[in-house]
């Protein structure tokens, strides 16, 4: 396997800052605990932060840029979902690690 190591520091710069991984994780609980939409209404875990609404929207775009999401408009909600092919390939990368 030929590791991008410059896509999996994006994904790791972006996972470094504390409020994007505490969104990035309830994005994650929320989609794991509703099996009939895989989805996660933003306006759903906003409530879980003291963050004014620009800056959680800072940080969705953040985590959509390195790819570790993906996002799409219901109306005028936000749908957020982890992206499982970049979980995968940071799975990959960890496992490397560990057998080293």
């Amino acid at each position: 396997m030929a590791t991008d190591t410059r896509r999996i520091a994006k994904i790791m710069k972006a996972l470094s800052n504390e409020n994007r991984l505490g969104l990035y994780l309830e994005i994650a609980k929320h989609q794991e605990s509703d099996f009939a939409d895989p989805g996660c209404f933003v306006t759903e875990i906003m409530e879980f932060f003291k963050l004014s609404a620009p800056t959680i929207s800072h940080h969705l775009k953040e985590l959509a840029n390195a790819e570790l999401i993906t996002t799409e408009r219901r109306g005028k909600l936000l749908v957020a979902r982890i992206n499982k092919e970049t979980v995968g390939e940071v799975q990959e990368v960890l496992a490397i690690v560990q057998r080293a």
